[in-house]
């Protein structure tokens, strides 16, 4: 089918009722059963690359190549079984495993603490019996470590020395391995051999419960859909690595805009464009053939900073770079097709402030940028009118929010009541009588939305799970720091969806808006 639906959904909130209270690669099995029955054929998530030591946001990755060992599922790892398992934890261990669990949102920390001495103890197992006397599944673990070296051994022997220096902060360690001398590089792989291979280790778990996961939801019709972040943290393999390619000293963001009136600061470092061309742009060469290995459809982040990349200097200097609009486009449009050209379907986040000639460089290679209902609005007519979403171009992905918005109902019972009078006058089979305004949010209104939504010309369309029940619980507020953030569960384990009545009901009812706006057969 040319026409899709799928839900946004990060892996941190998929929790089962066997999972140590986040979700894990394994929960995506029975996720995907829900999701066949809601006549769902794309689940999007968000990053999964290994988060900076005590983060939890997903865009702040200590690698743009790896995924965080906090989402195996340790009862799916036979090492962890042969060295006792559950009853081999210390009390320490049981107790943070117990307590995060319990926690009603995803308590990093002790999740982290349960997990690490986990799979320390899978790893001593596994180094013991499988790989001092080289069997075969020792062989499959060389094998990967083979395939994989041009990024896995970086990133392993980077995780290294940040564990035995406490600290990625890499600028601060010796100078010698700081600057990636050769013979200090050696020394430290020959001291840290151990580390370095329990960390090539975890990624061979890692990346064998995510394929085995991925074949189990396409094998009910359901594609994962991957989130590539624009850039990763300082203290981060990838810029210890190619620190030439950054600027450390400026942080990257974007300008003031209609939704803040100073931008955003991500504290992340910036792009020295001038330098990546000279390479051919060889790291997004390696993380389009990164993210195609691992998904089949790909959202770039913040696609404009592609383009052009906006940073600010510790003295409040903010510059756009590159800064002249021809050598922007030629830059965007090299990295956009090297995107598209790994294989991997390619959606683009370009919400916010773009320029004119970015969407114009999208449509003429083909890539479908993203249409929020509640921005989509005729601004320069007199009465601001919303977008009918069935007059939204096939090449395009209608969402009725995002990981950083507030979902329907905030968005509703904040709206004003014009802003209500305005949506309410998008056709709709399902409208409702609406005696007054403001109309209080109610079940009957967000169905209606959701009709609407799947009614979009959008080839593409992505509901954030939130807005299918008309729940208020966000994923992300941006520009805020708060435990609430990346934190959020469902309330339900995802294992027993196919049975809680309320979730049984909207599963039916995403189905035949699917099924009767094409986006699913019967």
């Amino acid at each position: 089918m040319s026409r899709h639906a799928g839900v946004i959904l990060p892996l941190f909130s998929a929790v089962s009722a066997r999972s140590w209270g986040i979700g894990e690669l394994a929960d995506l099995d029975p996720l995907s059963v829900w999701l066949h029955a809601a006549g769902c054929d794309r689940l999007m998530l968000l990053p999964l690359g290994t988060m900076v030591p005590g983060g939890s946001s997903p865009y702040s990755a200590a690698s743009a190549m790896a995924i965080d060992p906090i989402y195996i599922a340790l009862d799916e790892v036979e090492d962890y079984t042969h060295a006792g398992g559950d009853a081999a934890l210390s009390a320490e261990g049981s107790r943070a495993r117990h307590e995060a669990r319990e926690s009603p949102r995803v308590a990093y920390p002790l999740v982290r603490r349960a997990k690490i001495e986990a799979l320390d103890l899978a790893f001593d197992s596994f180094l013991r019996d499988e790989w001092q006397v080289m069997t075969a599944r020792a062989a499959a673990l060389a094998a990967y470590i083979a395939r994989e070296r041009w990024w896995l051994d970086d990133y392993a022997l980077f995780q290294a020395i940040a564990g035995a220096a406490g600290t990625g902060d890499w600028p601060a360690w010796p100078p010698p391995v700081r600057d990636r001398e050769p013979r200090a590089l050696d020394e430290a792989r020959r001291h840290f051999a151990r580390e370095v291979l329990r960390q090539q280790y975890l990624q061979w778990i890692a990346e064998t419960q995510w394929h085995t996961a991925r074949a189990a939801a396409r094998a009910r019709g359901v594609q994962l859909v991957g989130d590539l972040p624009f850039v990763v943290a300082i203290d981060s393999a990838d810029v210890w690595v190619r620190r030439g390619e950054f600027m450390l000293d400026v942080s990257a963001g974007v300008p003031p805009d209609a939704f803040s009136d100073t931008g955003q600061d991500w504290a992340l470092p910036t792009y020295r464009w001038d330098v990546i061309a000279g390479t051919n742009f060889a790291w997004m060469r390696q993380r389009a053939r990164r993210m195609a290995a691992l998904y089949d459809s790909v959202r770039i982040d913040h696609l404009v900073g592609f383009y052009r990349t906006f940073g600010r200097t510790a003295a409040g200097h903010a510059f756009f770079n590159p800064d002249d609009e021809p050598t922007q486009t030629w830059q965007g449009e090299q990295i956009l097709r090297i995107f598209l050209e790994s294989g991997a379907e390619v959606l683009a986040e370009d919400l916010g402030t773009v320029p004119d000639f970015v969407r114009a460089s999208m449509a003429r290679l083909g890539v479908p940028g993203c249409k929020v209902l509640r921005w989509e609005r005729h601004y320069h007519s007199h009465d601001r009118a919303f977008v009918d979403p069935a007059t939204f171009p096939a090449v395009s992905v209608a969402m009725t929010g995002t990981h950083d918005t507030e979902t329907l109902a905030a968005w509703w019972e904040h709206a004003s009541d014009d802003e209500r009078r305005a949506f309410l006058a998008v056709p709709s089979p399902r409208k409702i009588e609406i005696h007054d305004v403001p109309a209080p949010w109610s079940d009957a209104l967000r169905d209606q939305i959701l009709d609407v939504a799947y009614r979009a010309g959008s080839d593409h369309l992505f509901l954030p799970l939130q807005d299918v029940f008309g729940w208020r619980d966000r994923i992300n507020t941006p520009a805020t720091i708060d435990e609430s953030n990346w934190s959020w569960r469902l309330p339900w384990p995802v294992d027993t969806l196919t049975h809680v009545p309320a979730a049984a009901e909207r599963a039916a009812v995403c189905r035949a808006m699917a099924v009767s706006s094409g986006r699913a057969t019967r």
